[in-house]
């Protein structure tokens, strides 16, 4: 009596698993004639690929639970083996469901990340993908813990001293992080720029999670923390407009009168015939220990480095030509003694 209802209950699970794939298989056409017929009203490609990877999961996940069911069904007893086998089942099933989870948010952060002109954004959002996944394996566990009836009481207080800890070792990069996001986000500089911060003056060659590589004028790669330049004070010369130069010239002061009035009127002609230079004044300024001073201000209208040093070089030599064929020194510090010899009366 008990083998033959040993075979009926074993001839009912063959049953219940081989209707559970059936179904498992016309759910999925059904289903992809279903999901089709609602994609063609929608002209985002975006519902098509989660139509996808729904019917995807439906067979797979169909079989699993056909297999499940029959199992079940079998053992009908407590037996541990079959205990086991259920369990990994579960699991099967879950890691299933997490994957497509997985895929459907990593595309939706794609897709947005798409439609996002800013390069910089885009690798923040597109840097959240490990967190994202390590998140939803996170509480797919959790979940798979609790439903194998495993005491949680526990595990939570290991959680919560262990994330103390870690939250205490990973404090600098933690901080770090966020300084990362918060360049991304407020762009005092790019990829690129030409920045001068903490005595440091070179190019930004990358911008990293932890910290960013700049490129010195002398050659060699400076690593700085996030946290070191945003707290510090940042030079950005890349979105400088233009460039003010500032010059101080001293001629001596045996020059003429007639000299110091043509003086402004050549430093003038010759930044305006220099190329990339804006002239804005030049006035005799003051009369100094050893000098007649005069203030030439003009503008590079780039913020190209190099630009701007070769614009000043040729007005400096020009001035210096201009100044030489017109007889006119430039000072140099001096010294006059004048010695009175007093004769006895």
């Amino acid at each position: 009596m008990n083998m033959k209802l040993v075979t009926q209950n074993f001839l009912i699970a063959i049953s219940i698993f081989f209707i559970g794939i059936l179904l498992s298989i016309i759910i999925t056409k059904l289903s992809k004639i279903f999901f089709k017929k609602i994609s063609k009203r929608t002209r985002t490609n975006f519902d098509d690929f989660i139509f996808e990877v729904i019917s995807g999961i439906i067979k797979p996940i169909g079989f699993l639970l056909s297999f499940y069911f029959s199992i079940d069904y079998f053992f009908t007893d407590e037996i541990t083996f079959s205990s086991v086998l259920l369990n990994i089942l579960k699991l099967f099933i879950l890691i299933i469901i997490i994957k497509a989870i997985n895929k459907v948010l990593i595309r939706s952060l794609t897709e947005s990340t798409s439609k996002i002109n800013d390069s910089s954004i885009s690798s923040m959002i597109s840097s959240l993908n490990p967190l994202i996944k390590a998140l939803t394996w996170t509480i797919g566990s959790i979940f798979f813990l609790q439903n194998i009836g495993v005491q949680m009481t526990a595990i939570w207080a290991l959680l919560s001293a262990g994330g103390i800890g870690a939250g205490l070792a990973l404090k600098d990069p933690v901080q770090e992080f966020f300084e990362y996001i918060t360049i991304l986000l407020d762009k005092p500089f790019q990829k690129g720029d030409f920045i001068k911060s903490d005595g440091v003056l070179g190019m930004v060659e990358r911008v990293g999670v932890r910290s960013s590589r700049i490129r010195s004028i002398n050659g060699e790669v400076i690593v700085m923390s996030n946290s070191a330049l945003t707290n510090g004070i940042i030079s950005n010369y890349a979105q400088m407009e233009k460039r003010r130069l500032v010059h101080k010239l001293g001629v001596v002061y045996e020059t003429s009168p007639k000299l110091m009035k043509l003086i402004p009127i050549i430093i003038k002609k010759i930044v305006e015939e220099t190329k990339d230079a804006s002239f804005d004044r030049c006035h005799f300024t003051d009369f100094g220990d050893f000098s007649l001073n005069f203030e030439l201000v003009y503008y590079i209208p780039t913020n190209n480095y190099l630009a701007a040093m070769e614009a000043q070089q040729s007005i400096n030599l020009k001035i210096i030509e201009e100044f030489t064929s017109n007889n006119i020194e430039f000072a140099f510090p001096t010294q006059t003694l004048n010695i009175e010899s007093n004769k006895a009366k």
